[in-house]
């Protein structure tokens, strides 16, 4: 499950020009490969407005969900650069790190209210409502009364998120 198959689709990563995400992810999709690309929103302040603008997750990185007859119609797409490979071979990303990624992006917006636990930096913790239940990591630093700021490392990448202290939940061990 490691390759490329001639008839299962599988994800990849592709790694494209900077700024470029977007761009790519619409030439793939006009071509009918699925593409995504994670996003998230950010509030821009310019001279006299604010506007909310979507970011990528990963800067210069789209993922692919491809059979092996797909492989040199993605290469062939303006702004790709190459499939991230370790050494020479393509590793397919599980459908359940894609998963992953889409629930963390999806988090956005998320409050309750509550009392936060006491938590400290370096404390191992366990994400335990919300979209991201289950995912584990360790408390990087407090923001404000209710905010925390969490490590994930979870799919060969770290991934340093904010959430609410209602949303965690001390473990007894390091992730």
């Amino acid at each position: 499950m490691y390759e490329l198959h001639p008839s299962e689709a599988r994800w990849f990563a592709v790694h494209t020009r900077s700024k470029s995400e977007k761009m790519v992810k619409r030439l793939l999709e006009k071509k009918q490969v699925e593409a995504y690309v994670p996003v998230q929103k950010h509030l821009r302040k310019y001279q006299r407005i604010k506007r909310w603008v979507e970011l990528p997750l990963f800067n210069c990185y789209v993922f692919v969900r491809i059979t092996q007859p797909q492989y040199v119609q993605v290469l062939e797409t303006q702004h790709v650069v190459d499939f991230v490979r370790f050494g020479k071979t393509m590793i397919a990303i599980p459908e359940s790190e894609i998963d992953t990624i889409r629930r963390i992006t999806l988090e956005n917006g998320l409050d309750i209210v509550a009392t936060p636990g006491h938590f400290a930096e370096g404390d191992p913790v366990e994400i335990s409502a919300g979209g991201l239940t289950g995912l584990k990591g360790l408390i990087v630093r407090q923001e404000g009364k209710r905010k925390f700021q969490v490590i994930l490392n979870h799919f060969g990448m770290s991934l340093l998120i904010s959430i609410d202290a209602a949303f965690l939940e001390k473990t007894g061990r390091n992730t």
